[in-house]
């Protein structure tokens, strides 16, 4: 990913496995609005391959994942 896009909100799950990075971004995601982007810090490798499946099967649109050091953060975009 070449820019990273502006969040609207931000929730680090860092020391969180899978499931629960993905869990704790639905919660977050029910509470903002259409349009709004979550930010999604993460340290279990497993979201890269989770974030995209669950955005792909709940209609929300995965904006990008980037590495930074050890962590990985994910962008999503509420569709729904």
């Amino acid at each position: 990913m070449n820019y990273a896009p502006q969040p609207d909100a931000t929730i680090d799950t860092s020391g969180l496995l899978c499931p629960l990075p993905i869990v704790e971004c639905a919660k977050r995601l029910r509470t903002m609005a259409v349009g709004e982007v979550l930010e999604v810090i993460s340290t279990d490798s497993g979201v890269l391959a989770d974030l995209p499946a669950w955005c792909r099967s709940h209609g929300e649109t995965l904006l990008g994942i980037e590495t930074v050091g050890k962590k990985f953060v994910g962008y999503v975009r509420r569709e729904v």
